[in-house]
C-alpha cells in the first residue's frame, strides 16, 4: 500500500554528576531531527544517473537503505535468494516464462503473508511479511538478477511491477502468487499432463496509473515509512526520512521547489512532501506548548529550507501562543522580554500588535496593584503617554484611565481611613484633567464622585447624630451647619435641621 503522508571528594563527585545530568537534559531538549540528507542518498542518486542503469545488487543496497537496514546481513539474504533463483534448473529460458517463474519462486521461498503496512524489504526476510511496495521491489531485484527487464507502476493507493520485452508489457500483481498477467486464466497440469486446477486473478481497473522508474518505486518505501511515523505521531522521525527521499530523487533537496517540474499527478513532489514533514514537526511542537523550541526549530530549518510565507506564519503562531500563555499566567515581564528577544523575527505590523497587547496588559497589571494616590497617578500618566504615542488606542486607554482612577479612589477610601473626601477630590481632579478634553466618557466617574460625596454627607449625618445622642446639642448643630454649607440640598441633613428647629422650638 502507498500511504500519504524526549569540599570532600564525595560532594565534588555529586556536583560533577549533577552538572552532567543537567547538561545532558539541556542538550537533549535542544536536539532536533536531522535536516541534512544522508550522504548515501546523494550517492545513490548519482548511481541512478548512470547510462547503464542500476545493477540488481545496487538496487538491493538502495532498497535496504531505504528500509532503514544498513547491515551486511540484509544484503546477504538477498544475495542468497538471487543465487538460489539463478542456479535453479527449473528457471525457464524464455523471458515471459522466466518472469512468471520468479513470481512463484518468490512466494514459495520468501513471502509468507500480506501485511498492509509492511513496506520494508529487509523485514520480508525476517518474518515473510510484505505489502505491494516491498514485494514489487523484491520482484524487480530478482528479475534484474535473472535478466528480465521490469519497471514499477503506481496508482493512488497501490504499486505493482511490469515486465517488458520486445513483444509485450505484462502487469504483475506481486502480492499474489498467481498475479502474473492478471485477467488471464492459468491452468495447472501434473507431470503427466493432467489438468489439476485453474487460477484466475482479475485484472484491476487501474485508472490514472503511472509507470515509474525503479528508484521512484524504491522511494515509496521512504514515503510509506514517513506515513507510518506520522500515523503514530512520531513527526520528528518523519523529517529525516523525507529529507533523504528528496535527496534520493533529486540529488538536491532544494532542486525541485516547483510542482510543475515534477512528474505527476500521482507522484508527489518530494520537496513539497519534505516541507510538509518539516512543518508538521513544527506543528507538533506548537501543539505541545513548546514555543521556544518552535522558534529554535525555525531558526535551524528555515535557512536550509526557505519558505518565507510559511515560516513567517509558523513563527507568528509560536510568538503569539507564548505571549498569550505568559500573559494569562500574569507573567507580563517575562512576556515583554520574550517579545523583545524575538522582535527581529516579526514584521513591523505583527510586532506593533503584540506590543499593543502587552502595553495594555502591563498597564492593567499596574492598575490592579494601585494602593496609593502616587501609584494611581503614575499609572494614569503611563496610560496617557501610551495613548499619545499610539501604542494603545484611545478606547482602551479611556477604559484603563477610568479603572485606574476608580481603583485609586477605592484605595484612598478603604478601611481604616475611610477618606471619602480624598477619594472624591482625586476623581474631581481626573474629571478636570480629562473630561474637559473629551478624552474619556465622564459618566462612570461622575457616578463614582456622586457616591463618594454622598458618603461625605452621610458622615456629617453620623457625626451629628452621635453628638445629638450625647446631648451635646451645640456640637451637633455646629457639625450640621458645616455639612449644610457643603451639601445644602442633602435630604438627610435637611431632615436633621428640622429636628434641631423642633428642639429649639422654632
Amino acid at each position: 500500500m502507498i500511504k500519504k503522508p524526549s569540599i570532600n571528594l564525595t560532594l565534588l563527585l555529586l556536583i560533577f554528576l549533577n552538572s552532567l545530568i543537567i547538561a545532558h537534559a539541556q542538550t537533549r531538549a535542544q536536539v532536533f531531527p536531522r535536516l541534512d540528507p544522508d550522504p548515501k542518498a546523494l550517492e545513490f542518486y548519482n548511481l541512478t544517473c548512470k547510462d547503464t542503469g542500476l545493477s540488481w545488487e545496487e538496487l538491493a543496497v538502495i532498497s535496504l537503505w531505504a528500509s532503514g537496514d544498513i547491515s551486511a546481513s540484509g544484503l546477504g539474504r538477498i544475495r542468497s535468494a538471487v543465487q538460489t533463483l539463478n542456479s535453479s534448473p527449473e528457471l525457464p529460458a524464455d523471458c515471459r516464462e522466466r518472469a512468471e517463474y520468479i513470481l512463484g519462486f518468490m512466494h514459495k521461498n520468501i513471502l509468507r503473508s500480506y501485511s498492509l503496512y509492511q513496506t520494508r524489504v529487509d523485514t520480508i526476510f525476517t518474518n515473510g511479511r510484505y505489502n505491494c511496495v516491498s514485494s514489487a521491489i523484491l520482484y524487480i531485484i530478482l528479475c534484474k538478477s535473472a535478466g528480465v527487464p521490469t519497471s514499477g507502476v503506481m496508482t493512488k493507493e497501490h504499486a505493482f511491477a511490469m515486465v517488458h520485452s520486445d513483444d509485450f508489457d505484462i502487469d504483475v500483481e506481486t502480492t499474489n502468487p498467481y498475479g502474473f498477467d492478471p485477467g488471464n486464466k492459468k491452468e495447472f497440469f501434473d507431470s503427466v499432463g493432467n489438468l489439476t486446477g485453474i487460477s484466475y486473478v482479475p485484472a484491476q481497473n487501474y485508472r490514472d496509473r503511472q509507470t515509474i522508474s525503479q528508484i521512484e518505486l524504491v522511494s515509496l518505501i521512504l514515503n510509506n515509512r514517513i506515513a507510518d511515523h506520522e500515523r503514530q505521531n512520531r513527526f520528528g522521525d518523519a523529517v529525516p526520512v523525507a529529507v533523504d527521499m528528496a535527496a534520493l530523487l533529486t540529488g538536491n533537496t532544494l532542486a525541485v521547489n516547483d510542482e510543475s517540474a515534477w512528474p505527476g499527478p500521482l507522484f508527489e513532489n518530494p520537496f513539497s512532501s519534505m516541507m510538509d514533514r518539516i512543518f508538521n514537526y513544527g506543528a507538533m511542537l506548537l501543539k505541545a506548548g513548546r514555543e521556544e523550541d518552535c522558534l529554535r526549530w525555525a531558526a535551524a530549518a528555515s535557512p536550509m529550507y526557505p519558505d518565507t510565507d510559511r515560516w513567517q506564519e509558523f513563527t507568528l503562531a509560536a510568538v503569539n501562543n507564548n505571549i498569550t500563555k505568559l500573559s494569562r499566567a500574569n507573567k507580563i515581564t517575562e512576556a515583554r522580554i520574550f517579545l523583545e528577544n524575538n522582535k527581529t523575527l516579526l514584521t513591523e505590523t505583527d510586532y506593533a500588535q503584540f506590543d499593543t497587547s502587552l502595553v495594555y496588559s502591563e498597564l492593567l497589571s499596574s492598575a490592579n496593584k494601585i494602593r496609593t494616590a502616587q501609584e494611581g497617578s503614575m499609572t494614569v500618566d503611563a496610560v496617557e503617554q501610551a495613548m499619545l504615542s499610539g501604542r494603545i488606542e484611545q478606547k482602551r486607554a479611556s477604559d484603563l484611565i477610568i479603572f485606574a482612577v476608580q481603583k485609586t479612589a477605592a484605595a484612598l477610601s478603604a478601611a481604616p481611613a475611610r477618606d471619602w473626601r480624598a477619594a472624591a477630590l482625586y476623581i474631581e481632579n481626573a474629571l478636570s484633567r480629562f473630561g474637559e478634553k473629551g478624552d474619556l466618557p465622564v459618566n462612570e466617574l461622575e457616578q463614582s464622585l456622586q457616591t463618594y460625596r454622598s458618603n461625605i454627607a452621610a458622615d456629617y449625618h453620623n457625626r451629628f447624630a452621635a453628638a445629638w445622642n450625647r446631648r451635646n446639642y451645640d456640637e451637633a448643630e455646629r457639625i450640621l451647619n458645616e455639612g449644610l454649607a457643603e451639601f445644602p440640598n442633602d435630604r438627610q441633613l435637611l431632615s436633621n435641621q428640622e429636628t434641631v428647629r423642633r428642639q429649639r422650638g422654632m
